[in-house]
């Protein structure tokens, strides 16, 4: 990144590095300030000369990329997807020959194009590929790009260059005045005397005082252009005012203002312009001094010639943005050209030009109705544009106005879901809840799929909500009255969740299943699957169903990254990664955590480290655990993240377990149970609970937490849930009931995926055969668990194996479980990916890397493990103790 102000010399430096790019491919792109609105503007400029290679793309990416730069029809991309598709555009073409991008007034792009480069240069590690940006103010698209800043000349080179644009001598005194005044900055040195006299010049006269260094440049400028004729000054005025810099465009509109072709000829002699295939200006300041410099009148008559000349077939959306700017005041028909350019630009992926076209158009509107409405879709396209303080601004300003009851109830809705998307986790659940409670008698539909919204917004506040907690979502939607096809997934996944809360998991069951056996329909589209399937993956959790559960969520994992919907996906890759991690899989569940890591550099987005978590906590390595929960915790209570909290108190009660540190397990557990009734947390919590008020002597609170776990185990009836439930009822039972109950729970948990469960059954039956003085057979249960727990690598459990053995008079060898320590995250991460047959091009989807930096980090992975190929990994990878991951 070029970094510098206003003609410090950024473009000159750009130009050199095109200029000896030998042997490289160079593509070359500028912002324009007044094109800032059309989506993936800048970018469709930098890809056409490669769009060649869309063929060779994944499929989804290429179709992404095809919609966004309107060359095919389909759902709108995700922002993400389009920019993963960016970089494997770039390492195609960089395949035949090294590639250099340069992309010069990045502040002025438009916000998709900055974000898709931005994006794609921050991935780019073994590709042939530069991407060199120019910018004024670096945006946060750039973050934690290498930065050059460019300053003024120093000294003698400030004085050569002045020197070199007088034609008179210079006193001494003005001459520095100039040299101190413009810090060196190129531009002015160049530009400030231009338009001076002599005298002007000599006194130092002529120099405008108290200004800033820009306004300075702009004033020379202004002065050359006041020195033109009026036709060169119109001419000058309609190509600053389309930033295409198409000259056929340009020369229609002057044909319509009468302008004659001499008038070009007046600009290029006084080396203010270029008119070639291209129309350009010598420098962007020039550009905005041409346009700002005109009068009013002067601009909308520029603007009417442009759009008159524009093909509405061709390009409806410049043309629409030309008539807004030719209007005078409000008009409705130019209002509805600019609200279907957002139509267009929203179904292209470009939310942030949906979003200004729509502004535009509520300014230009008429009809109060209608401008209502426009004033919802605006703040709409800038919640999903990520613009909250805009969005929120729009629906102030819709609240001014008359609004009848549905458009209101949309109001309470769209500031409760810009709460909610924006992290403000407490405040979110009370304003969706009363948005839900509005939209009843006005739209039934809506109303319910508000309430799934509230109903997550009070899952992920937990306790911490600010009111409208989870009972409270639960038993208004609950009032509902009831659908006319009731089999639909959004209403019988709220129906399930809100009835398990309300009355109990027995009788949501039933209705659970439904929903569940509705996600499994063939039928369903990969939409709905992604709008509802984060609750249908909640109901198989709330039933303990592990195996649907975890099906789901690969399920739901694959559509995040087909679609490229990655604020979902972080969610979802969090949730595999527990569910994977509770299979002992280890290695899988670092592999997701890896992922959701690269999700979240990729996004900017910030998101619990749940998956380490679980990871630390069964790992058993305090000093390392500790501090992690205790982080979350803290940062998750000021985000008002109850759920963060729950999973972090589970996660040190777990850990607490672990090392037979019962009463401080107690504790946390107990703080994690008392979460959101019923559902994920505080159910998981309870045989924490059980174990460790067992272990401490509080048996009533045991006991408690038995008859809450089993109302939700035996309402699912899996051996999951009747596993951990006999595992816990044995706690608390003696003799003859206390071995049948270990030795149910041993039966049903060795039927489930759940290793680490398993073993931690067989360990609790061997310290309650050692305590019943069998010490013969207290060591065949307690050596299994220590093998298995040593095996998997949950070091404290097994320590607590290898305690008990000792007390039952066993010597034990301590295992340890070998790693792939040389291998970083990452690595380890693509060579698993590999190992299981995945494609450089996949797993650099699955990664948010280019296939060629795939193949680079494949290569120090076989360096450092002493391999030749990816035949080989299997193998290697298996010695070194990794199960397979999931498939």
């Amino acid at each position: 990144m070029v970094r510098g102000d206003p003609g410090v010399g950024k473009t000159a430096l750009l130009d050199y590095l095109v200029d000896h790019a030998a042997g490289c491919r160079v593509l070359r792109v500028a912002g324009v300030q007044s094109e800032m609105e059309l989506a993936f503007a800048g970018l469709h400029q930098l890809c056409a000369p490669m769009l060649d290679g869309l063929k060779r793309l994944p499929v989804p990416q290429r179709q992404a990329l095809q919609t966004a730069f309107g060359l095919s029809g389909g759902p709108a991309p995700d922002r993400f997807l389009v920019a993963l598709a960016v970089l494997s555009l770039l390492s195609e073409a960089a395949e035949e020959q090294p590639l250099v991008c340069v992309i010069d007034d990045h502040q002025w792009l438009d916000r998709a194009s900055a974000q898709a480069l931005g994006f794609a240069a921050r991935r780019l590690a073994a590709d042939p590929i530069g991407l060199v940006f120019g910018t004024r103010v670096p945006g946060k698209e750039l973050a934690g790009l290498p930065e050059l800043h460019v300053a003024g000349l120093q000294g003698d080179y400030a004085r050569a260059l002045l020197d070199s644009a007088l034609t008179v001598p210079l006193d001494p005194r003005v001459r520095d005045q100039i040299l101190a005044e413009t810090q060196g900055n190129p531009l002015a040195l160049l530009e400030l005397p231009r338009g001076l006299t002599p005298a002007q010049l000599a006194g130092g006269f002529g120099l405008p005082g108290a200004v800033s260094l820009s306004a300075r440049i702009e004033e020379s400028f202004r002065r050359q252009l006041d020195a033109l004729t009026p036709a060169t000054r119109l001419l000058l005025l309609l190509t600053a005012a389309d930033p295409s810099g198409d000259s056929s465009l340009v020369w229609r509109a002057a044909r319509r203002l009468g302008i004659p072709i001499q008038a070009a000829t007046v600009a290029v002699d006084a080396g203010l312009a270029e008119f070639g295939a291209r129309a350009r200006f010598r420098h962007p300041l020039l550009r905005s001094v041409a346009y700002r410099s005109a009068s009013v009148e002067e601009r909308r008559a520029a603007h009417l010639a442009l759009a008159e000349a524009t093909d509405p077939r061709v390009d409806p959306d410049r043309r629409a943005w030309h008539r807004a700017q030719a209007v005078a005041g409000p008009d409705d028909e130019v209002a509805a050209d600019l609200e279907r350019s957002a139509g267009r630009a929203q179904a292209r992926g470009g939310l942030a030009a949906a979003a200004a076209f729509l502004e535009r158009a509520v300014l230009l509107t008429v009809d109060p109705v209608r401008r209502a409405e426009r004033l919802l879709a605006a703040a709409q396209a800038n919640l999903h544009a990520g613009a909250y303080g805009t969005a929120l601004e729009l629906l102030a300003t819709a609240e001014a106005g008359p609004l009848d009851e549905l458009q209101s109830a949309r109001v309470d809705l769209l500031r409760g879901q810009v709460t909610f998307a924006s992290g403000l986790g407490s405040e979110a659940p009370p304003l969706l809840l009363k948005a839900a409670k509005r939209l009843e008698p006005l739209n039934v539909g809506l109303a319910r799929e508000t309430y799934l919204t509230a109903w997550m917004a009070a899952l992920f506040a937990g306790r911490l909500a600010a009111g409208g907690d989870m009972l409270e979502v639960c038993r208004a939607a609950r009032a509902l009255p009831s659908a006319t096809h009731p089999s639909g997934a959004a209403e019988v996944v709220l129906d399930g969740l809100t009835l398990l809360v309300t009355d109990g998991p027995a009788a949501a069951a039933p209705t659970l299943r439904r929903a569940i056996s509705a996600f499994a329909d063939p039928d369903m589209t990969a939409e709905e699957e992604l709008q509802w399937g984060f609750f249908a993956q909640a109901a198989a959790s709330a039933l303990w169903d592990d195996d649907t559960w975890r099906a789901m969520l690969l399920r739901q994992v694959r559509l995040g990254r087909d679609v490229g919907a990655l604020d979902q996906l972080t969610v979802m890759l969090n949730a595999l990664g527990t569910a994977t991690a509770w299979t002992g899989d280890f290695a899988a569940a670092a592999l997701l955590a890896t992922q959701v890591d690269a999700v979240c550099a990729a996004t900017g987005s910030r998101a619990a480290p749940f998956t380490t978590m679980i990871l630390a906590s069964l790992r058993g390595n305090q000093a390392e655990a500790v501090p992690l929960f205790e982080a979350t915790i803290a940062e998750a209570t000021a985000g008002g993240q109850g759920v963060a909290v729950a999973y972090a108190n589970w996660m040190t009660a777990i850990l607490y377990n672990g090392l037979a540190r019962y009463e401080q397990a107690v504790v946390a557990a107990r703080q994690a149970s008392e979460d959101a009734p019923g559902l994920y947390i505080s159910m998981w919590a309870l045989p924490e609970l059980i174990e460790a008020a067992a272990h401490s002597g509080n048996t009533d609170l045991a006991r408690d937490a038995l008859a809450r776990l089993a109302e939700s185990t035996q309402a699912g009836g899996t051996d999951f849930g009747l596993g951990i439930e006999a595992r816990s009822r044995a706690l608390l039972s003696e003799g003859e009931t206390a071995e049948s109950l270990y030795g149910e729970a041993i039966d049903r948990l060795g039927r489930t995926e759940l290793r680490p469960e398993l073993a931690r059954a067989h360990l609790l039956y061997g310290e309650w055969l050692r305590r019943e003085n069998r010490r013969a057979d207290a060591r065949a249960q307690l050596r299994t668990a220590h093998d298995m727990l040593a095996a998997i690598g949950a070091e404290a459990f097994a320590e607590r194996a290898q305690r008990e053995l000792l007390a039952t008079g066993e010597m034990v060898r301590k295992r340890t479980v070998e790693t792939v320590g040389t291998l970083t995250a990452q690595e380890a991460a693509i060579a698993r990916l590999a190992r299981d047959g995945h494609t450089n091009p996949e797993i650099g989807a699955q990664l948010f890397l280019s296939a060629r930096t795939v193949e680079w980090h494949l290569r120090k992975v076989f360096g450092k493990l002493g391999i030749n190929s990816r035949r080989e990994l299997k193998a290697t990878l298996a010695q070194l103790g990794h199960a397979d991951l999931p498939a």
